[in-house]
């Protein structure tokens, strides 16, 4: 157990040596990285877990106006650091300043340094959902941090459906929403469909053994490069990338080589919380001012279902901006890449008035 602790906090300091390291490089405050433990946390199954970890990165003085961004699936607070998000969001003058907001990043449960399967309880981890990890922000955010209002809640991908159910159960505490790469619906169709398809190819590899492996199960690093392709990057990107079969099969055998350390029953966690997300019910209940942004070649939400128009009239003062497809966008994984749509959102929190506590 020594030697398990030793290393924790060697990774703890990894992490946070890289994170120096990204504010280094980029052009905004140097992030400061925490750890808040919500005692007594009880589930949606009834499960308590007495102390839930929940690890956090902040970026900006703590008198700024908060404001709180969430991470995909399998993603980290640590793992949105990076050029392409941070770097055109948080500098001077940029969208976020964080000369001006004080910036929150959780690390939602069962990701980065919050509390996971692979600490211990392996497949005897409370089964968590959206909601779930939801409460355990809002509980980071006014017990953790003392916060008692947003200015935004932004999210990407997970964290844009997180984004969802923040405005529909706590719609009294933020300003302005920004979901993206998502859809305040139920989930289904193909988007599901594919989840369940790698839940299963893990679930049912021999070395899996009912998530008490001695080693990861030969079946998930395939499982996750063949959900990236199929669900992400863009049909004209692949096209512009692998126009032959040669090409094809070079970009995989790369994908598949590539370092890869995921735990399978942290995987399988991640994906399967999604299972019974569905904030439409109450999407009548949203007050913040809101800015969905989607990319026109996102393949888990596919804007010519019409899904995304008809649940956005049923908001007041909710609007699309929807990203044109091209070889540069990547589809699902297009709204990483903040400079597809941070005018639209500097625009649009330039419009939203404060509204009182």
């Amino acid at each position: 157990m020594r030697v398990v602790n030793v290393l924790r906090r060697a990774v703890a300091a990894l992490v946070l040596s890289l994170v120096g390291f990204a504010a280094m490089a980029a052009d905004y405050p140097a992030p400061k990285q925490g750890v808040f433990v919500a005692r007594d946390f009880r589930f949606h199954t009834g499960e308590i877990m007495p102390e839930l970890r929940l690890g956090y990165v902040t970026i900006g003085a703590p008198s700024g106006e908060p404001v709180l961004i969430l991470h995909g699936t399998a993603g980290s607070a640590a793992g949105m650091l990076n050029p392409a998000f941070a770097g055109e969001l948080f500098g001077p003058g940029q969208p976020l300043d964080a000369g001006k907001y004080f910036i929150i990043l959780p690390d939602a449960i069962g990701a980065g340094t919050s509390s996971k399967p692979s600490d211990g309880l392996r497949a005897r981890f409370p089964a968590y959902n959206y909601d779930d990890m939801v409460q355990a922000q809002y509980r980071l955010v006014t017990e953790g941090l003392g916060v008692r209002r947003l200015r935004l809640v932004l999210g990407n991908s997970m964290g844009g459906m997180h984004s969802w159910i923040w405005g529909v159960t706590y719609p009294d505490f933020m300003d302005a929403l920004v979901p993206m790469a998502s859809q305040p619906t139920a989930m289904a169709s193909r988007n599901w469909i594919m989840r369940r398809l790698i839940i299963d190819a893990v679930r049912n590899d021999p070395d899996w053994n009912n998530g008490n492996y001695t080693t990861q199960p030969r079946a998930l690093r395939v499982a996750n490069v063949f959900f990236g392709i199929a669900t992400s990057g863009g049909s004209l990107a692949y096209q512009k990338a692998a126009p032959t079969s040669t090409l094809a099969d070079k970009l995989l055998d790369e994908r598949l080589a590539a370092p890869f350390t995921a735990d399978a029953n942290d995987f399988l966690y991640q994906w399967e919380s999604s299972r019974d997300y569905n904030p439409s019910p109450g999407l009548d209940r949203i007050k913040a001012q809101l800015l969905a942004i989607n990319s026109a070649d996102d393949e888990r939400n596919p804007p010519e279902t019409g899904i995304m128009e008809r649940e956005l009239a049923r908001i007041g003062n909710a609007r699309l901006y929807l990203i044109p497809a091209s070889e540069e966008t990547r589809g699902h994984g297009t709204t990483g890449m903040a400079r597809f749509w941070k005018q639209q959102l500097q625009d649009f929190l330039r419009a939203v008035p404060r509204r009182a506590m």
